[in-house]
């Protein structure tokens, strides 16, 4: 791994460079973010057609913005989208007129309560315009007595939608998901923090001498993009053993853990133990259908065991979908203690043991395979005496091939080492196999 002051620099660098790119679902901005993003790792680029069917949903037209503006009756201009993309509601159709402000405020955005934020506002999947400003600004135009000169220069057009993704093959079919979108413009935790950790993780994981697992990276505007991506690699996808989605991971505050939709997936107990043996303040949430790309890839035809690790999540920070979630919010040591935790993450998956019973089709009968009842007995805290027979039962009740050895031995209340002599006898016997 590369040195923390090196990596920090690195950060920053390719922070500040992707910072300021107008992306969204589609089109140049994603284009450019991606190309970027492949200077750190071997990603492939994709494009999925305009128009195309993916499950229940289709691929949108792209979307290209040349200019957009409000200025006053002399010209001037009080909001642009050169300076700052937000100020444009995402997907806005084309207009060019003079009008009133009386006309105008129905297309105009503010914050609640953070007067000096542009906030995020798109309208994807129905043909709108609009704009998100400043306080300052609303009060601005607001003020102006004169006819006030709109203009959208944005063209819909059938084109593509870009996605990229690296598959890095290990020892074994077992593989990992880690996704992160890329069609967040001009805000730093909420998409950036992701997909450039997601990118680092890459190379990291790349670049390990050896891997029992194998590791499927995708970045992809979120939402269509994640049920596009899973619609075009259905059989790929279907053989995901468990995933992450990288995102909200780089702002000051807590660390947090959203749990996979199975609450009693190893992979929470993993995590958990990662971020407390970091000494990591954190705080763990259940699964809920409001989020990011947990929610397709979790859905009832995938079923995919998906968590995240997120230092303020999407929600939670006053900042989140504003145009103050930026790089002042978000440093490079803060994204670089989550890569950390991540990278304790996957070698800790890496580290897991599966193993399966080979006679799984009720209990196998041990005495004819002389291991009943011949081998010593072990303590199991808090649960009184328990023989190596009890171990050997258990352990063939929970091989399946997708239960990690140290999943079964923390349900026991069991250090992982106790479980040596009962997966020796039972190996040895030909009940027991690698998972």
């Amino acid at each position: 791994m590369t040195e923390p002051s090196a990596l920090t620099s690195e950060i920053a660098s390719y922070a500040n460079r992707l910072f300021p790119i107008a992306r969204s679902l589609t089109g140049e901005g994603n284009r450019a973010t991606l190309s970027i993003l492949k200077e750190i790792c071997d990603l492939e680029v994709y494009e999925i057609p305009s128009g195309q069917d993916v499950f229940d949903w289709r691929v949108p037209q792209e979307w290209l913005v040349r200019e957009a503006w409000i200025a006053d009756s002399l010209g001037r201009k009080i909001v642009d989208f050169e300076v700052n993309a937000l100020h444009l509601v995402g997907y806005s159709v084309a207009i060019d007129r003079e009008m009133s402000w009386e006309e105008l405020e129905p297309h105009i955005y503010k914050h609640e309560f953070l007067p000096n934020a542009i906030p995020h506002r798109t309208s994807y999947y129905k043909k709108d315009w609009g704009f998100c400003v400043t306080q300052e600004q609303f009060v601005a135009l607001s003020a102006e007595s004169g006819r006030l000169n709109v203009r959208i220069d944005a063209h819909h057009f059938d084109g593509s939608m870009s996605y990229g993704e690296v598959v890095i093959p290990g020892e074994s079919d077992r593989e990992l998901l880690i996704s992160s979108y890329i069609c967040h413009p001009y805000m730093a935790n909420d998409s950036l923090s992701g997909f450039l950790i997601a990118a680092l993780l890459a190379r990291h994981i790349a670049q390990l001498p050896s891997r029992k697992w194998s590791y499927r990276f995708i970045f992809i505007p979120e939402t269509v993009g994640a049920i596009a991506y899973s619609a075009l690699n259905e059989q790929e996808i279907r053989n995901i053993s468990a995933a992450l989605v990288i995102t909200t991971a780089g702002g000051p505050g807590k660390f947090g853990l959203k749990k996979t939709w199975d609450e009693g997936h190893w992979l929470n107990g993993l995590i958990e133990d990662s971020l407390t043996s970091l000494s990591k303040d954190f705080v763990s949430s259940p699964f809920s259908i409001r989020g990011s790309d947990e929610r397709q890839y979790s859905s009832p035809g995938l079923r995919i065991n998906t968590a995240t690790v997120s230092k303020d999540r999407y929600h939670e920070y006053p900042e989140y979908h504003t145009s103050l979630d930026n790089l002042d919010l978000v440093t490079p040591e803060q994204l670089l203690e989550t890569f950390e935790v991540y990278l304790d993450v996957i070698d800790r998956i890496e580290k897991l043991a599966f193993y399966r019973n080979l006679e799984p089709n009720g209990e196998p009968m041990l005495s004819k395979h002389g291991l009943y009842p011949t081998l010593g007995g072990s303590k199991v805290p808090k649960a009184g005496d328990t023989s190596d027979l009890d171990l050997m039962l258990w352990l063939l009740f929970y091989s399946d091939g997708k239960t990690p050895l140290s999943h079964i031995a923390k349900k026991l209340g069991l250090e992982d080492k106790a479980f040596d002599e009962p997966i020796r006898a039972l190996m040895d016997s030909g009940l027991l196999g690698k998972g």
